[in-house]
Formats: C-alpha cells, sequence, structure tokens
C-alpha cells in the first residue's frame, strides 16, 4: 500500500510537490479555511508546530472552500491571512476540494484510512485533522471540534 508520503500535492503557488520529503515525520493533516468558527485552531495548530518541529513533526494545511464557502480567497491572500493573523510558520498548501467528484487523491486516502463516525468517509466540515506516523500510515481522524491541544499526547506517543 502506497504511503501518504507517495503522494503528490499543489503547493500554493500552483507548482507540484512530493511529500516524500515529510517520510520519516509525524504529520498532522488538516483542512483549513480563514472565515470558520475553528479558524483560531491556526493558534493551537502552530503552537503543536514549534513544540514538536525539531522532533520531526510537520502540520500540513490544505485550505478548503467546500463547506460553507468560508475559504473564499486566493493562494496570496490565504497565505497572507495565515502570517499576519496567526504567524503560521508550516506549510499551507494550495487550497483543494475534500469530498466530492473533485476530491485531492490525498484526502480520498485519508478519509478511506480513517473513517469518521459510524464509518462515514465524507468530511463533515473545516479542521479536520488525521494524524499520520512515522511510517507514512494513517493513526487516527479527529473532528473538526477537537482542539489541537488535545491531539498532544497522541502525537508525542508517535515521536
Amino acid at each position: 500500500m502506497t504511503a501518504i508520503t507517495d503522494f503528490t500535492v499543489k503547493t500554493a503557488d500552483g507548482t507540484t510537490a512530493s511529500l516524500e520529503p515529510y517520510h520519516g515525520k509525524v504529520l498532522l493533516i488538516v483542512n483549513t479555511a480563514s472565515k470558520c468558527g475553528f479558524t483560531p485552531q491556526y493558534d493551537g495548530l502552530e503552537a503543536l508546530h514549534r513544540d514538536y518541529a525539531d522532533r520531526g513533526f510537520e502540520v500540513l494545511a490544505f485550505p478548503c472552500n467546500q463547506f460553507g464557502g468560508q475559504e473564499p480567497g486566493d493562494a496570496a491572500e490565504i497565505a497572507n491571512f495565515c502570517t499576519l493573523t496567526y504567524d503560521v510558520t508550516f506549510p499551507v498548501f494550495a487550497k483543494i476540494d475534500v469530498n466530492g467528484a473533485g476530491a485531492d487523491p490525498l484526502f480520498e486516502r485519508l478519509k478511506s484510512d480513517a473513517p469518521g463516525v459510524l464509518g462515514s468517509k465524507a468530511i463533515k466540515w473545516n479542521f479536520t485533522k488525521f494524524l499520520v506516523g512515522r511510517d507514512g500510515e494513517v493513526v487516527d481522524r479527529y473532528a473538526p471540534t477537537t482542539k489541537p491541544e488535545d491531539i498532544r499526547k497522541d502525537i508525542e506517543k508517535l515521536l
């Protein structure tokens, strides 16, 4: 089976990039939005990133506009918002779809490996989080209501 780090994704500038540089790291992959009630979670995500980056941990953010149109900006606007409002230093990739016919293959795999409540695969809202181990396999899925700091112990177990 293909590891999560074998996927390619679009970067904020529109180029294609491999996730291979993240091989051997613990990842928290999140679909994000700038105008959501959960947007303040960027603070918690950044805190996790800063606390654990030197131990092989990365947050990877994928903006998505599929939930209430809460990510309407282009890549430059999203990057500017993340940097100026939350001082985000982790990678924010290109805006993607996480559900439906146009769903990004990475998120199709994440949803398949870690279904939601009652086995549902669809992502229900912004800030759904997927924890990936150093081996590139999905360890767990967290609801949008799960605060980043509540995932800290699970991350520490993998580091």
